[in-house]
């Protein structure tokens, strides 16, 4: 059976602990003001704000799922629309990813260790994160995290050093 506390641990640490690859999510965003998360400084690429936004939502999806025993795409949407460019609505979507990872590690500690071994949905579709077993939904989400927190990262490199230098 799979150790339900390593997936708690492991999100806990994606969020505001101390993960293998470099900052959690907590460091990474720390100090960002709305301006710089709205920033597009990579044409093409979502903004900071964007991915912050979409990571609450599939966070939230997977404990849905740990919950209700069934799959659907994020009632958020995959990539919800950010609000107002305010420091009050960056900092209520800041505080909505944290309370989403806080969940969803209450919501994992209760969890029967067999449910992992189930199967979400029946078949695969890897945009939906189907066809898998709650383990490997549950892997997925913490390569999820790592993947975009990563882009965040880049985003936040690339607004800081337009500010710089004033481009």
């Amino acid at each position: 059976m799979p150790d339900i506390a390593t997936f708690v641990d492991q999100f806990a640490r994606v969020q505001s602990g101390d993960p293998w690859y470099g900052p959690p999510i907590r460091q990474v965003l720390n100090g960002l003001g709305a301006a710089e998360a709205a920033a597009h400084p990579v044409p093409g690429a979502h903004s900071i704000w964007e991915l912050t936004l979409h990571l609450t939502s599939w966070v939230r999806e997977v404990r849905r799922r740990l919950v209700n025993g069934d799959w659907r795409m994020p009632a958020d949407g995959d990539w919800p629309r950010p609000a107002a460019t305010t420091e009050e609505n960056w900092h209520r979507a800041v505080a909505a990813l944290e309370q989403a990872h806080e969940e969803l590690g209450a919501t994992l500690a209760g969890v029967d260790p067999a449910v992992l071994a189930d199967r979400v949905g029946t078949e695969r579709d890897p945009a939906a994160g189907t066809g898998i077993t709650y383990e490997d939904m549950l892997h997925g989400l913490l390569q999820h995290d790592a993947y975009h927190l990563g882009q965040i990262s880049l985003l936040r490199k690339a607004t800081e050093a337009r500010q710089i230098s004033g481009k």
